[in-house]
């Protein structure tokens, strides 16, 4: 089986490149042999390529910078996979492609269902809706894997920014009124590769929410990394405490919804597989990011 993999350094994508490739023969794509801004050039590779799966990794993530460029984050994360649904379509490829949390507006008090109606509050949010949309739209076979909160033992993220200010400051403040489920990038390749194929055998497709279990706030989530690194001996530690703060109190361009957790279950029932909780998800990436290299080496 030929999978076509876009996005290859991103977190996720990383990650997938790796996951995928038991799987079958991955061609990984870098910005620079397929840019996703031309429909053109998204058409003419695939039809070189004519791959069973296309797992789309690549988007555009920067959720402030978004607010200003909105053309471009709709052309990536909007235009983009569209034209990637109408040539899955065309040569009867499954089409793989990744949302977000910030689709919904986080009023509600619980978990989000695939059903729920998607709000978004911020550019961002909207831009990866329209891709759900546009591929909901083509008639192409597809999973979209609704995430929340990823983060990596590479690239920037959340954990390595609050290990890096952890060396830098005595104290960190961090948001406390946002909720959600930090999920390891590494969980998300590994489950989709476990998908695709009980997707192509049983044509189990739609939309499905995946993260970890559990829930925490932002600021649960920097407490639980400082206090995990201190104790598997991570150096040059220098932060004492962490400081619960309102979102008010953390001015952002685009605004963030206060709910960001994702009801899993459909995902769990139809690909016969148990998400892990959030804890240990972090704490496998902090084990991971002793084991390679020291702090200093990973910012």
């Amino acid at each position: 089986m030929k999978i076509l993999l876009t996005g290859p350094r991103g977190q996720v994508g990383w990650e997938l490149e790796r996951a995928l490739l038991p799987l079958g023969e991955v061609v990984a794509l870098e910005r620079d042999r397929l840019d996703l801004a031309d429909p053109d050039a998204i058409a003419r590779r695939c039809g070189e390529i004519r791959p069973r799966v296309i797992v789309n990794a690549a988007a555009y993530t920067a959720v402030d910078k978004a607010e200003a460029e909105k053309e471009l984050a709709f052309r990536i994360n909007a235009a983009a996979p569209g034209v990637l649904a109408e040539q899955a379509k065309k040569i009867g490829a499954l089409l793989v492609q990744f949302s977000t949390d910030y689709v919904f507006d986080g009023t509600l008090e619980r978990p989000y269902l695939e059903t729920d109606s998607p709000a978004p509050v911020n550019v961002y949010g909207a831009s990866k809706l329209a891709g759900e949309r546009a591929i909901e739209a083509s008639g192409a076979a597809f999973l979209i894997l609704r995430t929340s909160w990823v983060y990596a033992a590479r690239g920037t993220n959340f954990l390595r920014t609050i290990l890096r200010l952890a060396r830098e400051r005595d104290v960190l403040s961090v948001v406390s009124d946002q909720v959600g489920a930090p999920t390891a990038a590494r969980l998300v390749a590994d489950t989709t590769a476990q998908a695709i194929p009980a997707a192509l055998r049983q044509g189990a497709v739609g939309t499905f929410h995946l993260s970890c279990r559990g829930s925490t706030s932002w600021h649960g989530f920097a407490t639980r990394i400082v206090e995990q690194a201190r104790a598997l001996g991570f150096g040059g530690l220098r932060v004492a405490s962490v400081v619960p703060i309102p979102s008010s109190e953390y001015r952002t361009a685009a605004a963030r919804p206060k709910n960001s957790r994702l009801d899993c279950a459909k995902l769990e029932a139809s690909f016969d597989m148990r998400l892990p909780r959030w804890e240990r998800s972090a704490d496998l990436v902090l084990g991971e990011l002793l084991e390679g290299r020291s702090i200093g080496d990973a910012m």
